[in-house]
């Protein structure tokens, strides 16, 4: 059998035509087939492995099939979260948002609402990192809506998840919320043909496009926010990095003040946020 070096070398070398992170996704698939934590890796490279198991991960991951999908979960603020097939992947640039959240809430707890939640990664990262803020997700899609309740119970946390669309997914006596997140579709539909393969071969599209601009559901989520809000509380949302100040503008149109942009660690415009209305 080949050692563990080899073995991460050969997978690298056939990866490389798919991911610009080789080596590291090889190195994932050899921790999650032999049940080693990195650590051991390393003291464990020139012990034989087998290989055996590999191949069909790499089959799939040669297909653009991606890895969060293969492995079955994915990390997102330090947490580990179940996720399949067509669920958005969590990606570091939404770890912002929850920043987001976190910030307004303290010192004190407060009500949060996540839209289109997905796998529930910036719910539950709220809910683990504010434990006494009562944390209510929504998602359009039941499968989102089952994992992100399955997350909730994985990391021990009460997360209320409600299927339906946007607000109009809460029970009717539902209390209004201090903060207000979501990381909505934002991609223009004209762009779909062009996203890469382990995209748009794999992940919802309803959970990607909206309409021409991008804007369709961040347009609805400003224009209905604020009959969910609490006096000062905050609407966070994940944008691209193009739509800066069109959601800023419509964000002031709404009556929101303290408007502000926030980048992500790679510099571009990612978040958009307001306070509606001035002061609490």
């Amino acid at each position: 059998m080949p050692t563990a070096r080899v073995t991460l070398d050969t997978m690298a070398e056939r990866l490389a035509g798919v991911t610009e992170c080789p080596g590291f996704e090889a190195e994932l698939f050899l921790l999650h087939t032999t049940g080693w934590n990195r650590a051991q890796l390393i003291a464990r490279m020139n012990s034989p492995v087998d290989d055996t198991p590999l191949e069909p991960l790499i089959l799939r991951r040669l297909a653009h099939e991606p890895v969060a999908y293969i492995l079955g979960s994915w990390e997102f603020f330090s947490l580990e979260l179940a996720i399949e097939a067509p669920l958005l992947v969590p990606r570091p640039e939404t770890e912002e948002l929850v920043e987001r959240a976190l910030s307004h809430l303290a010192p004190d707890a407060g009500r949060v609402l996540d839209l289109c939640t997905g796998t529930g990664c910036v719910a539950l990262a709220i809910a683990c990192n504010a434990p006494e803020s009562t944390v209510v997700a929504t998602d359009i899609h039941p499968v989102a809506v089952r994992v992100a309740k399955a997350n909730g119970e994985r990391h021990q946390q009460s997360l209320s998840v409600f299927e339906g669309d946007l607000f109009s997914a809460l029970p009717e006596d539902t209390s209004p919320f201090r903060v207000v997140v979501s990381n909505p579709p934002y991609v223009e539909a004209t762009t779909w043909d062009g996203l890469a393969p382990d995209i748009r071969n794999y992940e919802d599209p309803g959970a990607l496009l909206s309409g021409v601009d991008g804007l369709d559901c961040i347009r609805r989520i400003i224009a209905e926010a604020p009959d969910w809000l609490l006096p000062g509380g905050l609407l966070a949302l994940e944008m691209g990095e193009s739509q800066g100040a069109a959601v800023l503008a419509l964000l002031q149109d709404r009556g929101f003040v303290n408007c502000a942009i926030v980048k992500d660690l790679a510099g571009h415009d990612r978040i958009a946020q307001g306070i509606y209305p001035a002061s609490i």
